[in-house]
């Protein structure tokens, strides 16, 4: 999946999988603004994984 996210007037793009995406978005959007994260249609290649993306697959 294609997540971009603004932090600060910044745009960032990350790959990451199903799952963990679903999870950081949903946590995301709680904790700052709702629309500050989105999920993105295209291809991932290229893009760095999220950060620390498995912290978003552990209960």
């Amino acid at each position: 999946m294609h997540l971009s996210v603004f932090v600060q007037d910044a745009r960032f793009d990350f790959a990451a999988c199903l799952t963990a995406a679903l999870l950081f978005v949903q946590d995301y959007r709680e904790r700052h603004y709702p629309d500050a994260v989105n999920v993105l249609p295209g291809d991932t290649t290229g893009l760095p994984r999220l950060p620390n993306e498995r912290l978003f697959l552990e209960p």
